[in-house]
This record gives structure tokens, sequence and C-alpha cells, in this order.
């Protein structure tokens, strides 16, 4: 598609959006940071959990892995982000957080304020 004008740039934008909706159901994802410095800071211990606990509450969510996230000092990095929400991004996670990022973020929509490192959008 040629971008001739603002409306071709919002049609595209909303195609967009659209397809990467639909990619996951319009469901809540959790984006987990995977590079090295995430996997030796604990990031394989916080998945296990963050898996663990999603599977405990019967909770339908994406959870994706990523490489680097860029703020290697803050590593594990985790993700959330809710259909039509800011994508917040917690840092310093430890296993023992996730239930509280589970059930204040994933399930009730407040964000954990003192974890945040991070807000996009």
């Amino acid at each position: 598609m040629v971008i001739k004008n603002l409306d071709d740039l919002r049609r595209l934008r909303e195609e967009t959006k659209q397809e990467l909706e639909g990619r996951h159901g319009g469901e809540t994802q959790i984006i987990v940071g995977m590079g090295t410095c995430g996997i030796a800071a604990g990031a394989r211990e916080v998945m296990t959990a963050i898996l663990s606990e999603l599977a405990k509450r019967n909770l339908r969510v994406t959870v994706l892995q990523t490489g680097c996230i860029g703020m290697c000092q803050r590593e594990p990095l985790v993700d959330v982000v809710r259909p039509g929400e800011k994508r917040i991004t917690y840092g310093n996670v430890k296993p023992g957080d996730v239930p509280r990022i589970i059930s204040e973020h994933v399930v009730n929509g407040r964000i954990v304020e003192e974890l945040v490192v991070g807000k996009i959008g």
C-alpha cells in the first residue's frame, strides 16, 4: 500500500491494529525478557512462576518471550499488555512478585506501581 495522505495512514494504522489484535484474540499479553541478561538475572524462574500462576488460576493469557528489552540493570523484566491499555514494564521481578502482578494487574487492572520501570502507549 502506498501512503499518499493522512487518511491512508489512518486506514493502514487501523488495519494493522485489527490484525495484531486478531493474532492474540484481544487477550492480555505477558512478555518476558529472555535475553542473556534476563536469564542471568532469573527470568527463567520468573517465566516458570508466571506459567504456573496462570495455570493455577485457569487464565487465558498470551505469554511471549523476547530478547533483551534494553534495561539490563532492571532485569528480569516483564511487560503486561491488557487490550486497549498502556504496555507496563515491571523490573527486578522476582518469582514471589508474580502472584501479585497476576492478581492485581492482569485480573483486576490495577498496576503494581512500586515495580513499574516503564509505561508505553
